[in-house]
């Protein structure tokens, strides 16, 4: 039996966060972080977009609005003293019709209201940031949105952790709790308290500590494509509009960390928890509840599910996907756009009473345990923060 002060339960960028700032507080506490893979970051922290959100997008009221922008100069901090390069080219926020335009209004009081810096342009000053941009009238500029590599981050992170005297025990599965701890394939491990990190399965862990009654997971494919043409093909970040009402941001071109571009995400339904290939890490027991739940909500839903999973399913088509991207930019080609690269799955917390996505992050505990259910977008950007917040609440309640 081994035993922790605190023991963490996934190691994503989340995990690693919680994990570092716990034995930063705690000096002399004995941390555990466990890892199902045989490395830390090989689901949703190492298969993001890479992209630093400056945080404009949510409402002011939200964890998610407290942590990006603080999220963001922490992380840019980070990559600075760890040499990893970012590519600092900013984002532009582009509108289609009137409908459109009234929305950038809203995005620029948000971002006033979350005090990060937006630039209000005309199509003109637009153009002279990225000439092959496509707006109707006017678009904004987020300066300090930028790019990089989340795995260069997961790597340095793990070796800051080894540094610090976390242990880090990977290829280490969660299989169940035990008295005083949890029960793992190689035996039972003990702590004063518990962090569930684990993403895509946090809900399924949370509901053995008595918790995530009304919240399930709800995985979606996230699939990006690769251009070849020669970096500097785009000098900045172009999204759409966001439908504010759900949590995607829609299919938008995001200039990597090395200069190249890629198209994407889609938010497609999946039918198990880890299905980034067709028949990869089926488990039959997820496809039936899944399936049930993807079915239920077709009929009811308060963000129309039917038509989310029938425009998603589209996206499959790869001349689709460039058709979507081509809105936004002139000079989108097929013929540049051939390579998928590997899929990532988003850990989306659905409300099962209200039938509703979860638009910020949902964290819930007692003096034991304390389970983050939705630590999806942008989680990244807000990861060092956030942990800060965790590691708060967790000083607060388990005294």
């Amino acid at each position: 039996m081994a035993a922790s002060d605190f023991l963490v339960i996934g190691g994503g960028i989340v995990g690693l966060s919680i994990a570092r700032e716990l034995k930063s507080r705690f000096s002399d506490a004995a941390v555990t972080l466990i890892e199902k893979e045989p490395a830390c970051g090989l689901h949703a922290s190492g298969r993001n977009s890479g992209v630093l959100h400056a945080g404009f997008y949510y409402s002011a009221d939200s964890l998610k609005a407290k942590f990006t922008r603080v999220g963001n100069e922490a992380m840019t901090a980070y990559c600075a003293a760890r040499n990893i390069p970012l590519n600092k080219c900013g984002k532009l926020v582009v509108a289609k019709n009137e409908a459109e335009v009234a929305q950038l209004d809203e995005l620029l009081q948000r971002g006033a209201r979350n005090k990060v810096p937006l630039e209000n342009l005309t199509e003109e000053q637009a153009r002279e940031i990225e000439p092959r941009v496509k707006t109707y009238q006017r678009a904004i500029f987020s300066p300090t949105t930028s790019s990089g590599d989340p795995r260069r981050v997961i790597q340095a992170m793990e070796q800051d952790a080894n540094r610090e005297g976390i242990s880090i025990i990977r290829g280490e599965r969660y299989l169940k709790r035990a008295p005083g701890g949890i029960i793992t394939p190689k035996g039972h491990l003990t702590a004063r308290h518990i962090i569930n990190a684990a993403g895509l399965y946090a809900d399924k862990i949370a509901l053995d500590f008595g918790f995530s009654e009304k919240y399930r997971i709800l995985p979606f494919k996230g699939l990006y494509l690769h251009s070849n043409e020669q970096p500097g093909a785009l000098r900045t970040n172009i999204y759409p509009v966001p439908d504010l009402r759900n949590p995607f941001l829609g299919v938008h071109f995001t200039v990597k960390d090395d200069g190249h571009v890629k198209i994407g995400p889609t938010a497609i339904p999946a039918f198990w928890r880890e299905q980034y290939g067709a028949f990869d890490n089926f488990r039959f027991g997820e496809f039936i509840e899944i399936l049930f739940r993807e079915a239920g909500l077709m009929f009811s839903s308060s963000f129309d599910f039917k038509q989310l999973a029938v425009e998603e399913l589209k996206k499959y088509s790869r001349p689709h996907l460039v058709a979507l991207a081509s809105q936004l930019a002139t000079g989108v080609d097929t013929r540049h756009y051939r390579r998928w690269g590997p899929p990532g799955i988003r850990a989306q917390l659905l409300d099962i009473k209200s039938r509703k996505l979860e638009m910020d992050f949902v964290i819930e505990g007692d003096e034991r345990s304390t389970h983050l259910l939705n630590a999806v977008s942008p989680g990244w950007t807000c990861s060092l923060p956030f942990a800060s917040y965790v590691v708060d609440r967790i000083e607060k309640i388990a005294r």
